[in-house]
């Protein structure tokens, strides 16, 4: 309950900071680049050295790569056919592609399925969700923002990238088995700890809603797209064609079903990605996907 007050708090402060005038213009930009630099790789270093790794890490790292593709086929196709800008679907493939695995997505899989779902659900959010903002979401920003980059200038982009930076030495960490020593752990901890509060406080900052906007449409072919159309996949792909059962099949759907990720829209915003429906695609999709989770919820166990 504390990490959903949070949530809400965090994203009312960025939206009342907006209403004060001496409150600098350039917060947000500030806020994201603290939250990537910093907070993100900080998270990767305490969390992903103590992962283990085994066969049945299967199912929910499927989430996030699986959904990523699925995202990238639904928008691009759509693009294509309906000749959207490059901003507008670069946007949508990165923000309805990446779920808020973690921030939301910890403390509803513990309160639906207690402790041991947390062990399921961070193997989607690290190795899984994580990864993939890293490499595939950056990847897809540069190419659809007003850069033209050449390979040598998308891997560089994605080689600098903090978080993956960071991701990389975890995981050697995590193949040697050591650790950092536990004052640098709790740390480490401390600092990834401000990833939700300050990204949602930028989120706020940015956050408009205009009736008259033209992102409404696309805001919610986004979200149906996150909140229904994904989880939907993955419960017919794991439940019905391959049949699995347990506990992990269940949290990977559940977090399948989640609000899109703040740091996708971080990334977005920062790359010229249309960043109102951005922000909005989490301002919005947040609050509303705990309907449909709970919809979910009572779907998923009536198979």
């Amino acid at each position: 309950m504390d990490n959903i007050i949070l949530l809400f708090g965090c994203l009312l402060l960025g939206v009342l900071f907006q209403r004060i005038p001496n409150f600098p213009k350039n917060s947000h930009q500030v806020l994201n680049q603290f939250v990537i630099y910093v907070s993100i790789p900080a998270m990767a270093l305490f969390y992903i050295p103590k992962i283990e790794i085994n066969s049945t890490l299967l199912f929910p790292l499927g989430v996030p790569w699986i959904g990523f593709g699925l995202s990238f086929l639904f928008f691009y196709s759509l693009g294509k056919i309906f000749a959207w800008s490059k901003k507008l679907t670069g946007c949508l493939i990165v923000v309805a592609g990446l779920g808020n695995t973690s921030f939301v997505g910890f403390p509803v899989i513990e309160a639906l399925f207690g402790k041991k779902g947390i062990e399921t659900a961070i193997i989607v959010d690290q190795p899984g969700s994580f990864v993939v903002m890293a490499t595939l979401g950056i990847l897809v920003a540069t190419m659809y923002s007003k850069e033209t980059p050449s390979a040598r200038t998308l891997l560089k982009k994605i080689v600098k990238f903090p978080p993956f930076i960071a991701f990389f030495l975890a995981l050697a960490l995590n193949i040697f088995a050591i650790d950092f020593p536990l004052p640098l752990q709790s740390a480490f901890e401390r600092v990834g700890a401000t990833v939700s509060p300050i990204a949602l406080v930028a989120v706020g900052l940015q956050l408009k809603f205009e009736r008259r906007s033209m992102h409404w449409p696309f805001l919610g072919l986004g979200l149906l797209f996150k909140l229904v159309i994904t989880p939907l996949f993955f419960l017919l792909f794991y439940k019905i064609i391959l049949k699995a059962e347990g506990l992990p099949i269940d949290v990977s759907i559940i977090e399948a079903a989640m609000a899109p990720m703040i740091t996708g829209a971080i990334i977005a915003t920062n790359y010229g990605l249309k960043p109102k429906l951005s922000n909005m695609m989490v301002g919005v999709g947040i609050p509303l996907s705990f309907l449909t989770l709970a919809l979910w919820y009572f779907i998923l166990f009536q198979f």
